[in-house]
C-alpha cells in the first residue's frame, strides 16, 4: 500500500448542495479541495479521533471527527473502497474505521443529541438525520417548540427553509425550561450573527463599488458589518474565500476585493465580491479598541494597537489578520503601457482585467474571477468593429464562456506570452502564430481566404450571363421618345392658350387669375432629343457548350466537403466555406501544387472539348439565335417609329381644326365635345371660355355657328 490514497469526485455537503472535489489521505494529513470554490480543508492526522463508514445518499460516506470537536463528512465512495480505507487508517492513523448504520424507519419522534457542531436526531440509538448548526441562521422559541431557520444556498435546486422541534414539558424538579435550554444549545454553535460588545475598529465612509455606495465598516472579532444609508450587511469571516489588492491603471487608486461564498444578498441580487476603492494619497491613524496585551495575544504581532499609514494598507492589513487569509496581488505581468492590468470590456461595461499567477480577475461590473484550474481553453479573436482591437475569450470546463472585448492591439504580444507561459490551452495557436503585422497581429483581412466570397462572385457572373435574354425584351421600348411626348402635351396646352389670347382681346374676362394659373401648369418641354448611348452587347450563354473547368481550390473543396461536414456536425453552408478557407490556407505547398495540376488537366480537357464542340457547329447555332434576337429588336424599333409618326400627323390635324374653331367662335355643343377630347380635362376649361364669349355676340351669329357640322371633333374622337 502506498503512502497516499486519492479519490476524485468526492462530494461535500454545503448548505443543501453537493460540491465535488478531490480527497487525499496522506500520512500526515487529510486534504480536501473543492472544485467549485478552490477552498482547501486540511485535517492533521494526529487530530483525528473518530472515523465512521456509513451508507448515505450518494453511495457510501466517511464521517471524521477531530479532537477539537469539528466534524467533516464526505460522500461518493464505492463499496469496494472500505477495505482499502480501513487498512490505511489502521496503518497510518492508528484509528479504527467503524461501520455505522443509519435509521430508516421514518419515525418523527426520537432523542435530540448535541455533539459538537451537529444536532443528531436519534431513533433507537441510530441517527436518523443530522443538522449542522453552522447552517442555522435563526432560532425562535414558542410555548413547547423550537423553530430553526437555515441559510439559503442559491446553487441548491431545493432548499430546506425551517425545521420545528416539539419539546415536551419537563416533569423534573430542577425548574429549568426545556425549550430555552434546547434553544441555548443551538445558539451556542449556530451561525447567528449577534453584535455583542464593541467593534475592534471602525472605518468611516469608505467608497464601495460593489454594492455601490458609501459604507461604514465596523470590524468585529467574528464578522464584518457594512452599514450604509439604505442597507446593512453582516458578513461572517468564515464566508470570505480570498482577498485581492489590485493597483488601478492610473497608479493613483487601489482596489481591495473580498471574495465571498455564500454571497451577500440585496433583494434578488447576489454580490459574490465586495469591492472597495481607495486613493493612494489618503492616510489614516487608527487605534484598536483593545489593550496591547490582547492585540499581541490574539493576533500574534500581525496588528498593533496604534497604526498609521495609507488607508488601503491599514484596511487590508486588518482584514488579513482577522480573516487569516493571504492577500493576492498581481504577479510579473506587465502590459504595453507598463501597468499590471489590461483595459477591456465585459458585457456592456468597461473595466480592467488582471492576469494573476493562478488566474484572471476582472474588475468590476460584474466582477469575474477565473482560476487556471477551471479554464478549459482560451481564444484570441478579431474585434467585431475594428481591426485596432481584439477579443480574449475564456472557456471553462463547465462550458461557460467569458469574452473580454476591445483590447488594444498592442497588448496582444504581452497577453499571448503570459498565457503561453502558464501553459493554457490556446484554441487558435496555429493561426495566431502565423499572423502578420506588429507583434504578430494583423490588421488586414487580405491574408484570409474567403471561399464564400469567391463562390458569390462566380454565381454573380453566371447570373449576368443568363440575364442577356431578359434585356432583349426590355429593349423594345427604345423607340419611345420623351421629347415627342412633351411636344404633344405642349400642343394640347397651346390650344387653351390660343383661346385665352382671343378672350384677352375683348378685355371682358372675369377669371383672369385662373387663366394665369393654367399657364403655369404645363410641363417642361424637351426641345432637343438626347442621344442614347448604345448598350453593350452581352454574351449569350450556350447551354450545349462544355462547362468551364474549376480551379484547384474548388476541386479540393468538392472532394473534402463531406469530410468537413462529418467533423463538424450541424455546421451551416457559410461556415463550411469559412472552415474550408482556413484549411486551404494551412495546406502545404506540395498539396496545393497537386490540386493545381489537376486543375490544369481539367483546363486542357475543356479546351479540347470546346474545339470539338465548335467543329460540330455548336457555336454557330448560338450566333444565329443572337442575330434573330437583334432582328426582333430592329423590327420593334421600326414599328415604334411608324406609330409615333401617325401620332404626330393626328396631333397636327387636331391642332389646325382647334385653331379654326376658335377663330369662328364655336358654339356650346361643339366645345362640349372638344372638352371630352382634351386630355386631363384641360379642354373643359377652354370650352367654358368659348361659351362665355359666345354669349356676348349677337343672336344671329350664334345660330350660324351652331349650324356648322363638327367634322374636326369626329376625326379626333375616332383617333
Amino acid at each position: 500500500m502506498g503512502d497516499t490514497l486519492e479519490f476524485n469526485e468526492i462530494y461535500q455537503e454545503s448548505k443543501g448542495s453537493w460540491n465535488d472535489g478531490r480527497l487525499r489521505f496522506g500520512k500526515q494529513s487529510v486534504v480536501y479541495k473543492s472544485n467549485k470554490t478552490g477552498k482547501v480543508d486540511s485535517i492533521q492526522a494526529n487530530e483525528l479521533s473518530v472515523g465512521q463508514w456509513r451508507r448515505v445518499c450518494l453511495g457510501h460516506g466517511i464521517k471524521l471527527t477531530t479532537s477539537s470537536g469539528h466534524v467533516y463528512k464526505y460522500d461518493g465512495f464505492k463499496d469496494t473502497d472500505f477495505e482499502k480505507l480501513s487498512a490505511f487508517f489502521k496503518t497510518n492513523y492508528k484509528l479504527e474505521l467503524t461501520e455505522k448504520d443509519m435509521c430508516v424507519k421514518g419515525w418523527n419522534w426520537g432523542t435530540a443529541k448535541f455533539a459538537g457542531p451537529l444536532l443528531s436526531f436519534d431513533v433507537n440509538d441510530s441517527p436518523a438525520f443530522e443538522v449542522p448548526l453552522n447552517s442555522v441562521s435563526q432560532c425562535a422559541t414558542g410555548k413547547n417548540e423550537v423553530t430553526l431557520e437555515f441559510h439559503q444556498n442559491d446553487d441548491a435546486e431545493v432548499s430546506l427553509m425551517e425545521v420545528r422541534f416539539y419539546v415536551p414539558p419537563n416533569t423534573g424538579d430542577d425548574g429549568s425550561d426545556p425549550v430555552e435550554a434546547f434553544a441555548q444549545n443551538i445558539l451556542s454553535k449556530a451561525d447567528v450573527i449577534q453584535a455583542t460588545g464593541d467593534a475592534v475598529c471602525i472605518f468611516k465612509e469608505l467608497q464601495c463599488l460593489t454594492p455601490r455606495g458609501r459604507y461604514d465598516i465596523r470590524i468585529y472579532p467574528s464578522f464584518l458589518h457594512l452599514h450604509g444609508k439604505t442597507f446593512d450587511y453582516k458578513i461572517p469571516y468564515t464566508t470570505v474565500l480570498r482577498l485581492f489588492l489590485l493597483p488601478h491603471k492610473d497608479q493613483r487608486q487601489m482596489f481591495f476585493v473580498i471574495s465571498l461564498d455564500p454571497p451577500i444578498k440585496q433583494g434578488q441580487t447576489r454580490y459574490h465580491f465586495l469591492i472597495l476603492l481607495f486613493t493612494k494619497d489618503e492616510d489614516l491613524s487608527l487605534t484598536l479598541n483593545m489593550s496591547e496585551d490582547e492585540v499581541e495575544k490574539r493576533y500574534e504581532g500581525k496588528l498593533s494597537k496604534n497604526m498609521n499609514g495609507p488607508l488601503y494598507e491599514i484596511v487590508s492589513r486588518v482584514m488579513k489578520a482577522l480573516v487569516n487569509r493571504k492577500i493576492t496581488v498581481p504577479g510579473n505581468f506587465q502590459g504595453h503601457s507598463g501597468s499590471q492590468c489590461i483595459t477591456c470590456a465585459y458585457k456592456a461595461s468597461s473595466g480592467l482585467l488582471y492576469p494573476l499567477e493562478r488566474g484572471f480577475i476582472y474588475v468590476h461590473k460584474p466582477p469575474v474571477h477565473l482560476r487556471f484550474e477551471e479554464i478549459s481553453c482560451v481564444n484570441f479573436a478579431r474585434g467585431t468593429t475594428t481591426t485596432r482591437s481584439f477579443d480574449f475569450e475564456i472557456e471553462t470546463k463547465q462550458k461557460n464562456q467569458y469574452t473580454f472585448s476591445n483590447i488594444e492591439r498592442e497588448e496582444y504580444g504581452k497577453l499571448f506570452d503570459f498565457v503561453n507561459a502558464k501553459k493554457l490551452n490556446i484554441k487558435n495557436r496555429g493561426v495566431k502564430e502565423g499572423m502578420k503585422g506588429a507583434e504578430g497581429y494583423s490588421d488586414s483581412d487580405e491574408d484570409t481566404h474567403d471561399a464564400y466570397l469567391e463562390r458569390m462572385k462566380q454565381e454573380g457572373k453566371i447570373r449576368e450571363e443568363a440575364d442577356g435574354s431578359d434585356e432583349s425584351e426590355g429593349d423594345s421600348d427604345e423607340s419611345f421618345n420623351p421629347g415627342e411626348e412633351g411636344d404633344e402635351v405642349a400642343e394640347e396646352y397651346d390650344s387653351n392658350a390660343s383661346e385665352s389670347e382671343s378672350e384677352g382681346e375683348d378685355g371682358d374676362s372675369e377669371d383672369e387669375g385662373k387663366k394665369k394659373k393654367v399657364e403655369k401648369k404645363p410641363k417642361k418641354v424637351v426641345k432637343e432629343k438626347k442621344e442614347r448611348k448604345p448598350r453593350k452587347e452581352k454574351k449569350v450563354k450556350d447551354p450545349g457548350a462544355p462547362k468551364r473547368p474549376m480551379s484547384g481550390y474548388m476541386l479540393w473543396l468538392n472532394s473534402n466537403r463531406e469530410r468537413i461536414k462529418s467533423e463538424n456536425p450541424g455546421i451551416s453552408v457559410t461556415e463550411i466555406s469559412k472552415k474550408a478557407g482556413e484549411m486551404w490556407k494551412l495546406l502545404g505547398t506540395d498539396r496545393k501544387e497537386e490540386w493545381g495540376k489537376k486543375a490544369e488537366e481539367a483546363k486542357r480537357q475543356y479546351e479540347k472539348a470546346m474545339k470539338e464542340y465548335k467543329a460540330s457547329g455548336g457555336g454557330a447555332s448560338a450566333e444565329t439565335k443572337e442575330k434573330k434576337k437583334k432582328g426582333g429588336k430592329v423590327d420593334a424599333k421600326k414599328s415604334g417609329g411608324e406609330k409615333e409618326r401617325k401620332r404626330e400627323s393626328v396631333n397636327e390635324s387636331f391642332k389646325s381644326k382647334e385653331f379654326i374653331s376658335s377663330e369662328e367662335s364655336s358654339s356650346e355643343s361643339d366645345h362640349g365635345k372638344g372638352g371630352k377630347r382634351a386630355k386631363g380635362g384641360k379642354g373643359g376649361r377652354g370650352s367654358k371660355g368659348s361659351k362665355r364669349k359666345a354669349s356676348n355676340d349677337d343672336d344671329e351669329e350664334e345660330e350660324e355657328v351652331a349650324s356648322t357640322p363638327p367634322s374636326s371633333g369626329d376625326e379626333s374622337g375616332s383617333d
